[in-house]
């Protein structure tokens, strides 16, 4: 059966999210982080992106930098650590294979959330959230929370509410409470807690008087679809229960590709910055390549650390590609547009470049005189599968193949072992 006509015959939807995810991934291994206030850091130890709840109870935000953080770290018994991908990975994938085996209708939505089409009577669907959320703890280690509901955008703001009512216990199911909860939840909740509602879009409704979901459930969505967008639209009606939003089977971001990254040392200079670029034309490349996709718009950037008080730079270009392309050679010479913008001696703190304006290769042939001959020679995928095979910097085309340069390694002063994907790393059992 399709997956569409599967979709069609589940009957809801349970939204499965784990919990504080970076944290919980890390005391899934060290139980002695067990309720202590624990902080996971950004890239290069920046900033908190992952804070237990006792970490929020002592009012730390999230986006805090670490250096603020550290001079009262010890007073408040607050533990940080840095940013561990290839375990955070790893637990990511066994929970999705896990979530697998309880629906054939399941789309991956982040590292740390999962749909699952589901059916049933509505108290064999919350015994099967309640056994999902079991076997999640049992078989992983991470605490998961799942709400249930007839659409997507209900589901995820039933897993909220299960995630910040103890009552629920991490399980609830939209339509198994009375309405008048319901509404009254909603009319609590700012508009700004609904999936895909933003600062910018909460303010232009707070303009027209819509404040609460409440609010936004009760507006007119083909009155909101003129005024805003065929997506606000499908919002309201999903919040009213009409599925809108279907399943994905790979999510893809094919609106646009970011590729950027802090430097654990500041580069200044213009070579510097040409050798940065250049890989990451040349990653960009490939995950295009990946997807089957073309970009006709390239933006370069650059900045500064808004920590620094001395340099304050901030240069970008957009240039407009030839043709859609997921070509190395043009990609990279799109980006380097942006090295005559850069200050030499200048601190750049971060560097990135973004392309959009995806489409599927193949779907506007160009006319043999503009026919690409890198492109069609497959250079991209080339240098994928050499790196793949050799690793990251084994090849690079032009500048993105010098040894040396930036420093490109992560500073990650506290990362706990790597315990599921590093030999050395493996998690010691002592037995009495």
């Amino acid at each position: 059966m399709s997956k569409p006509a599967l979709m069609h015959r589940m009957q809801e939807i349970a939204h499965v999210d784990i919990n504080c995810f970076y944290a919980s991934a890390e005391r899934a291994f060290n139980p002695a982080l067990e309720g202590k206030p624990l902080i996971v850091l950004s890239n290069n130890d920046g900033c908190a992106v992952t804070r237990s709840p006792e970490a929020k109870k002592l009012g730390i935000g999230l986006g805090e930098p670490w250096f603020k953080l550290a001079p009262r770290a010890e007073e408040w018994g607050l533990i940080a650590l840095s940013s561990n991908y290839e375990l955070y990975g790893d637990i990511s994938s066994r929970v999705m294979e896990l979530l697998a085996r309880y629906s054939a209708w399941q789309e991956v939505y982040s590292i740390d959330e999962a749909f699952l089409g589901v059916k049933g009577q509505p108290d064999d669907l919350l015994e099967l959230g309640r056994t999902i959320k079991v076997a999640c703890q049992r078989h992983v280690g991470v605490p998961v929370c799942v709400g249930i509901a007839r659409t997507k955008t209900l589901a995820k703001l039933a897993n909220k509410w299960a995630k910040h009512n103890p009552a629920f216990n991490g399980v609830c199911r939209w339509d198994s409470i009375p309405e008048a909860q319901r509404e009254a939840l909603m009319a609590r909740l700012s508009v700004i807690e609904i999936w895909g509602v933003a600062t910018r879009l909460t303010r232009r409704l707070n303009a027209m008087g819509i404040f609460s979901i409440l609010d936004l459930v009760r507006a007119d969505p083909v009155a909101l679809r003129d005024k805003f967008s065929i997506v606000m639209m499908r919002t309201v009606l999903e919040l009213q229960g009409t599925p809108c939003i279907p399943m994905e089977e790979e999510r893809i971001g094919r609106d646009q590709l970011i590729f950027s990254r802090s430097f654990s040392t500041p580069i200044t200079t213009a070579a510097e910055l040409r050798q940065v670029l250049s890989v990451y034309g040349q990653m960009a490349s490939a995950r295009l390549a990946k997807h089957d996709l073309q970009a006709k718009l390239l933006t370069a950037f650059a900045a500064t650390s808004v920590y620094n008080p001395n340099d304050k730079s901030f240069p970008t270009v957009n240039i407009k590609l030839p043709m859609p392309t997921s070509d190395p050679v043009l990609l990279t010479k799109a980006a380097h547009a942006l090295v005559p913008r850069i200050q030499e001696g200048v601190r750049y703190a971060k560097a990135g470049i973004m392309v959009t304006d995806l489409r599927p290769s193949g779907n506007q042939k160009p006319l043999e005189i503009f026919e690409n001959p890198h492109e069609e020679q497959g250079i991209g995928p080339l240098l994928e599968q050499v790196s793949k095979r050799y690793g990251r910097g084994s090849i690079g085309l032009g500048h993105a193949g010098i040894k040396g340069g930036p420093d490109w390694s992560m500073k990650r002063d506290m990362l706990s072992p790597r315990y599921t994907t590093n030999w050395d790393e493996l998690p010691l059992v002592k037995a009495a």
